[in-house]
């Protein structure tokens, strides 16, 4: 899935294990493995370029870079009940509980952004869902217009 500079390290994501495809028109495109992963289990090593910015498709490795992968992890679906973890000190990804083929890899982008590139509306279904998702250390931008009306939605139904 990593282009040829990126190296050839074989833990890397191949394509006949996962694939970027368009899940939906609200969640767009996601990240799919035709492997099954148990729990524990090392999904992958990580590759990309390192980058000193916030952008959509980087994922943060410490206060001062971000990992920019717009071929594999960049790609991850958000959920407050998700399926993977990614540790970005050594850029490895592992499963937090079996992982069937044919499923999309989810994470909890609050687990490694402190602040995400665009706050959203998050439609995860998860009994634990927070409803909306910041970063790690990010107060809700309440100015933002998808917030005001994501806000006023929630008013409706409660």
């Amino acid at each position: 899935m990593y282009p040829k500079h990126f190296g050839t390290n074989p833990l890397f994501p191949n394509k006949a294990d996962f694939k970027l495809v368009t899940k939906d028109d609200h969640s767009g495109m996601g990240i799919i493995s035709f492997r099954h992963f148990n729990k524990g289990d090392l999904v992958a090593k990580l590759g990309g370029e390192i980058i000193h910015d916030i952008r959509q498709h980087s994922l943060q490795i410490d206060d001062f870079n971000h990992l920019y992968d717009i071929y594999f992890c960049g790609y991850f679906l958000h959920s407050c009940e998700p399926n993977v973890t990614l540790d970005m000190k050594n850029l490895t990804v592992h499963a937090l509980r079996t992982i069937k083929a044919n499923e999309y890899l989810y994470m909890d982008y609050a687990e490694t952004e402190e602040k995400l590139y665009k706050q959203f509306p998050c439609g995860c279904g998860s009994t634990h869902c927070r409803g909306w998702i910041t970063g790690y250390n990010e107060a809700i931008d309440e100015n933002d217009p998808q917030y005001q009306s994501y806000s006023q939605l929630r008013k409706i139904a409660v």
